[in-house]
């Protein structure tokens, strides 16, 4: 294998890791590369996820040897603008696959979310670049789980865990502002130098210009009567979001939404003209997790959007520097942005329902589905206020709570079918 000898400096399992990038072979030639009328733009990012364990972990070691400061991350809380700003790289690291789970559930209780248990289970297994590669993983307290897991993975992996409020009140939000500060610290002492003002702003504004090109793609997924891209495609590209190069990134972002413009003008659709339009609404769907997309779908009806942290609640605002000038500035500026972020971590979190609406309004769907992963307790408890006010709106919205595994996937189809039925 041509990245053989990067693998052993990793102390990787290579032989269970062929393993697992056979399976996600398979499933992505059958998911993606089997399908007709996609984007020409596309194919940047196929070549990624043909060298997502390649070409950018070579990048990420290069940079690695330099002395740069490298942060694995589970949650779109992590201000990544200072790693940034520190000439290091932030980037997701492997949670939404099975075949991890089973190592994890030695350690861990069986009815916890399969995104902790995955992440974990790749951490034990060694069958992750990324994990192997950071320096420091970024762990959150964005529920309970996640919080007892984070000390379990310390005693593996060095970690650093961010305490983020569950409410958006004055001294909750002054605790955020100094775990921001403790962590530009730590990234600091990572990268052996401090981040300077110019630094910080540079780095917000290169997050800032991925998040605009992502925007913009949000965008032109359904415009003018034609659904220019895949609703899987959209999210393969919305995943990618999290480990490429965030330049590189916007770069190749833009370049398919000028593809997609012209489709548009040209009215190439993805899809016949009267197809029902779905908003997925709900828990962030890690890489390889494609399977909702992928059967609402192929059971006739497009996604058009996603209310998720892989989706628009990632990208929906940016740091706004205006009138900054230092980099006490540049902080209280980060900290405005990351407390407009909805999770349903946050009580109340009345803000989270009214962008849902507005979603479904600006993408005029004709239904929503709601994801959750099995145990994620804080998105199951909200689904019930979410789906009373679609229900007040009279748009109509299905449940699904499912895991990693295929078990169930037809059971969920006949699900989806009957419901996409119900909005002809």
């Amino acid at each position: 294998m041509a990245y053989e000898e990067l693998y052993k400096k990793l102390d990787m399992d290579i032989e269970k890791h062929n393993q697992l990038m056979e399976i996600l072979g398979q499933v992505y030639q059958e998911l993606f590369l089997s399908r007709k009328n996609r984007p020409e733009g596309m194919n940047y990012f196929d070549g990624v996820i043909a060298e997502i364990h390649g070409k950018r972990i070579e990048e990420l070691f290069a940079l690695k040897e330099q002395g740069r400061a490298l942060v694995g991350t589970f949650c779109i809380f992590v201000p990544e603008e200072i790693v940034v700003a520190a000439k290091g790289a932030c980037y997701g690291l492997c949670g939404g696959a099975q075949f991890s789970i089973p190592e994890a559930e030695a350690h861990l209780p069986r009815n916890i979310c399969p995104l902790i248990k995955s992440a974990y289970g790749f951490k034990l297994q060694r069958t992750c670049p990324y994990t192997q590669l950071a320096d420091v993983i970024y762990g959150e307290t964005t529920c309970e789980a996640k919080k007892k897991t984070w000390e379990l993975l310390s005693q593996l992996h060095r970690v650093h865990v961010m305490h983020i409020p569950h409410k958006k009140e004055t001294l909750e939000r002054e605790l955020w502002r100094k775990e921001i500060e403790r962590f530009k610290v730590e990234i600091e002492e990572l990268a052996g130098n401090t981040i300077s003002f110019e630094n910080l702003k540079e780095g917000i504004e290169t997050v800032n210009a991925k998040r605009n090109a992502m925007k913009r793609l949000y965008d032109l997924r359904c415009k003018d009567g034609v659904v220019s891209i895949a609703g899987l495609d959209a999210l393969l590209v919305n995943q990618i979001s999290f480990y490429d190069d965030p330049v590189r990134f916007a770069q190749q972002v833009n370049q398919l939404c000028d593809e997609l413009e012209e489709r548009i003008e040209k009215g190439i659709s993805v899809f016949p003209e009267d197809v029902p339009k779905i908003l997925v609404s709900g828990t962030p769907m890690a890489p390889p997790n494609w399977k909702l997309h992928s059967i609402i779908e192929q059971s006739g009806a497009a996604v058009v959007a996603e209310e998720a942290c892989i989706g628009a609640r990632y990208f929906r605002d940016n740091v706004d520097v205006s009138g900054c000038e230092t980099v006490e500035d540049l902080i209280d500026a980060l900290l405005e942005r990351y407390l407009k972020i909805d999770c349903a971590c946050f009580t109340p979190n009345d803000e989270r329902v009214e962008n849902v609406i507005k979603m479904c309004r600006e993408k005029r769907v004709d239904g929503v589905v709601y994801y959750t992963l099995s145990f994620c307790h804080t998105y199951n408890v909200e689904s019930k206020k979410v789906m009373d006010r679609l229900k007040e709106e009279g748009i109509p919205v299905l449940r699904i709570e499912t895991d990693y595994s295929m078990e169930d996937v037809e059971q969920i189809r006949t699900r989806v079918e009957a419901f996409i039925e119900t909005l002809r």
